[in-house]
């Protein structure tokens, strides 16, 4: 953990007495040029030479030895106007004063900046806990992590802010990252699930039609949540000491909104095969019954071959959110599909006359 904020420091300031300079015929210019030359160097040429393509700056400057200390550059010499050679300490003398801090701002309001390193926890646990501890009682002993989620949040260490100050977590850093991405993610995931909408509309004629289709589509988040769940409560990889979790991130929610396609295509499968079977003249259980018997193959064909196309992207450090996300997903999602679709669509069709086939 660190901050940005500045410690105390000081710095030697040289304080010429200008009566006794301007005896011994020394300017202000000389004073300066003298201590610029001796501690920061001073370049006074270039050398070139044949194998070289850039030619080489010839700095001068002292050696460490004779300017590491006051003493030492009291004992420097200034040049006066008439060839002599003047002690630096004889003409003025070096005060310490503190150095001025840097002061952050942002939106008009001085800032300063915490950081923290987290190790095998989310970002959103360590602030959860952090601001349940803002102002809060101090208990008697401290709440080890292992006891804390978000329902049962605060380490028991109490702290407060000094009057006039306020902290902001959603600002900066990861968390106002994570935020902005979740966020535009989210509408990506919405526009995916128009457009999909869209697209079942001019496929089926309906505008019911598409909504029994994409309720494949919140079947998957059923799989994904649950499923980070449990792969982090029977994983126990630790590295360095520190568990280290697989987290729901940006990358998982991508996985998220692809699988919402393969989700709607299994739903797209049975019910195409179930208004076939209609046409044809077959009872509606039986269309049903049928139709879940002979797709059953080619969705979970289409599953597994994603799933396990997946699997070496979970070895990912970045990326293995979305492969679990993908294999979570399908795997519930194809057994709601194939279970749960055709029962909605007998419970809202078998007493509405062609059974919801459209029209050709």
């Amino acid at each position: 953990m660190d901050d940005g904020f500045e410690a105390d420091q000081t710095k030697a300031v040289f304080v010429t007495d200008k009566e006794k300079a301007a005896l011994n015929g020394v300017s202000q210019d000389d004073v300066v040029k003298t201590l610029q030359l001796s501690l920061g160097g001073l370049e006074s040429g270039a050398l070139h030479r044949p194998h070289e393509v850039n030619p080489l700056r010839v700095e001068l400057i002292l050696p460490r030895t004779q300017r590491s200390s006051i003493g030492e550059l009291n004992r420097l010499y200034v040049k006066g106007s008439a060839g002599q050679m003047v002690p630096l300490g004889e003409i003025g003398h070096f005060e310490t004063q503190p150095v001025e801090k840097t002061i952050y701002h942002k939106n008009l309001e001085r800032v300063g900046y915490v950081f923290a390193e987290m190790a095998g926890r989310a970002p959103a646990e360590a602030v959860y806990d952090i601001m349940a501890d803002l102002g809060a009682t101090a208990k008697q002993k401290e709440v080890p992590v292992s006891q804390r989620s978000y329902f049962n949040n605060g380490a028991g260490l109490n702290w407060s802010l000094p009057d006039g100050s306020r902290v902001n977590f959603s600002g900066e850093g990861e968390w106002n990252i994570t935020i902005t991405v979740f966020r535009d993610l989210g509408i990506a995931f919405a526009a995916a699930c128009i457009g999909i909408y869209i697209l079942l509309v001019f496929q089926t004629g309906s505008y019911f039609m598409p909504l029994i289709l994409m309720i494949s589509i919140p079947l998957t988040m059923i799989g994904i949540m649950p499923g980070f769940w449990l792969l982090n409560k029977f994983s126990d990889g630790l590295i360095g000491g520190y568990a280290n979790p697989v987290f729901f991130t940006a990358t998982a929610m991508i996985g998220m909104i692809a699988l919402s396609g393969i989700a709607v295509r299994n739903a797209i499968l049975l019910i195409e095969f179930v208004h076939e079977a209609l046409r044809r003249g077959v009872a509606l259980d039986e269309a049903l019954i049928q139709s879940g018997a002979v797709r059953l193959r080619p969705i979970f064909l289409t599953a597994a071959a994603a799933g396990l196309a997946a699997i070496p992207i979970t070895l990912d450090p970045i990326f293995s959110g979305l492969a679990w996300a993908l294999i979570f997903g399908l795997v519930v999602s194809t057994v709601f599909t194939l279970a749960l679709i055709p029962i909605v669509y007998w419970m809202v069709y078998h007493n509405k006359p062609g059974h919801g086939v459209p029209e050709s």
